[in-house]
């Protein structure tokens, strides 16, 4: 037994010296792991950008896609406010660094402050807390501007539009965004693991709809279709749905904004609603998304660090992300910071109705015995749960306790911060003593494998 003791620390000893040492995106300050230098890497390939960001949007608005410049459109404008739609706090969007002078720009257009509106897009998420406002758009922009969180139940801010979705379905949207002089969308391009990629027709469906049109696009039918997956778009219902949407009542001029691997700007597209969304969507499906040179046995992957690995709601996008890269009943490492716990009440409530029964909880769904908010992100882990099995996939955070993960239908290992690295890394090394074929995601979800 001694002997093969030593085999098994010679074997470690080795591989770590002369393996790879990668930094993964977890919570706010992210770790460093070993792995072997034949292990497959999935990462982004951006080109550093520009520093100088204010001056990168404003090129952008000044010359922009499918569209005349915004000062120009500005001039033409509508009576009525100026919306500018932005993000919420799950979307790591350094608006401090663009935003200021992108309403600097506006007033110098002729348009006073009491005319400008920003509207947070956030779909069914919880409303902004102050704090989150300011720690996203600075101290200054909301002292001087209305930072008006969407709210999907409030019929009252609602406005039914004439026409109908790509489904057939009735069109309500926000109201600020609908009697809007002149509306401007922001957000954030990346791969989406429903939609396709984000951005773009994503900031009006879902995030300035009804609760019964986001009831649909996040529904049974949609989300069971092969094609609500990440970088596809064609056959898509989720694409299709979000777009008919979004044609209804477009935007005037859209700011789409790419971040590199670090969650830096690296380029902003701006124009036409569907022009520069279109351009920025290939312009991440060739920087962001790797072809899947092999199938591993196992994959190690962040959730995408701080702020989209604050719940483990929202860690479930680095789960669905990696499996093209995975065999089936492969392993899956996955670890997120979940500094804020699980997600929102109703989602936690329904993890842990449906704990070790998620075959029951899709029965029901798929029956339409009920609709709950956040159902969807429990029927996209059943995808992973399908390829890998329960006990194949292993959830590390130091964010919630072990009684509680244990029930949110993963392999639950609750470590505390100072172990945290060594925890997994232990992990690692009994992969590669077993001749496990490795691929990592350092960056999570904002890298997509494709087949």
């Amino acid at each position: 037994m001694t002997k093969y003791k030593n085999i098994f620390f010679n074997f470690v000893l080795n591989y770590k010296k002369n393996g790879m040492q990668i930094h993964f995106t977890y919570g706010k300050e992210g770790i460093g792991l070993t792995l072997p230098d034949d292990c497959m890497v999935y990462t982004s390939v951006y080109d550093s950008p520009d520093t100088n960001v204010g001056k990168m949007m404003l090129h952008s608005i000044s010359n922009p896609v499918g569209s005349q410049a915004l000062n120009r459109l500005l001039q033409k404008r509508k009576k009525g406010k100026v919306v500018i739609v932005v993000s919420d706090i799950t979307r790591p969007i350094p608006y401090r660094s663009f935003l200021p002078g992108l309403l600097d720009y506006i007033l110098d257009q002729g348009i006073g402050k009491d005319e400008i509106v920003l509207l947070v897009a956030t779909g069914m998420h919880r409303p902004s807390t102050l704090q989150e406002k300011i720690q996203m758009f600075g101290q200054q922009v909301v002292d001087n501007y209305p930072v008006v969180d969407h709210n999907a139940e409030n019929t009252e801010d609602l406005i039914a539009l004439s026409g109908k979705s790509w489904s057939g379905n009735e069109i309500k949207l926000n109201r600020h965004y609908v009697d809007a002089g002149f509306r401007i969308i922001t957000g954030l391009v990346e791969t989406h693991f429903m939609a396709g990629f984000s951005g773009g027709r994503k900031a009006i469906c879902p995030g300035l709809a009804s609760l019964d049109t986001i009831q649909l696009f996040h529904g049974y039918d949609f989300l069971n279709n092969p094609n609500a997956s990440n970088a596809i778009l064609e056959k898509n219902p989720c694409h299709l749905e979000n777009t008919s949407v979004a044609r209804a009542c477009p935007a005037d001029f859209s700011i789409h904004v790419i971040l590199d691997q670090n969650k830096k700007i690296n380029r902003f597209f701006s124009g036409g609603q569907f022009e520069s969304h279109e351009m920025a969507m290939n312009y991440v499906r060739e920087k962001s998304c790797r072809p899947v040179p092999g199938l591993a046995d196992a994959v190690i992957t962040s959730c995408g660090g701080y702020p989209l690995d604050d719940t483990f709601y929202q860690c479930v996008k680095g789960l669905v992300n990696c499996l093209p890269a995975l065999k089936d009943k492969g392993e899956i490492i996955a670890f997120g910071g979940c500094g804020e716990g699980i997600g929102s009440r109703e989602y936690e409530s329904l993890m842990k109705k449906y704990s070790f029964r998620t075959g029951d909880f899709l029965d029901d769904i798929k029956n339409s015995r009920f609709f709950i908010k956040d159902q969807w992100q429990l029927q996209m882990q059943t995808r992973v749960l399908e390829k890998t099995g329960q006990e194949n996939l292993h959830f590390y955070t130091s964010g919630i306790p072990q009684d509680e993960l244990k029930m949110l239908s993963v392999n639950a290992h609750s470590v505390t911060e100072q172990l945290f690295e060594q925890t997994i890394q232990k992990h690692i090394d009994n992969l590669v003593t077993s001749g496990k074929k490795i691929a990592v995601f350092p960056e999570g979800p904002y890298c997509s494998p494709l087949l």
